[in-house]
């Protein structure tokens, strides 16, 4: 992964050059993942309840 290339205290080249050097957006050098909140697996049992039970109703295309 190119984000692994890039040394914040690299005192010649700031970040920001680095990135645009290695083709990467700055913001993505920053951005650290939230991961997967408590509630979203019961969401998910309760889409697939709801689907098992109906699976003639939803989006029609």
């Amino acid at each position: 992964m190119r984000r692994k290339l890039i040394e914040p205290n690299l005192h010649r080249l700031s970040v920001g050059k680095q990135c645009a050097v290695l083709s990467i957006s700055w913001s993505s050098f920053y951005y650290a993942p939230k991961g997967e909140s408590e509630m979203n697996p019961d969401l998910m049992k309760l889409t697939d309840k709801q689907f098992l039970e109906t699976p003639f109703t939803g989006c029609s295309r």
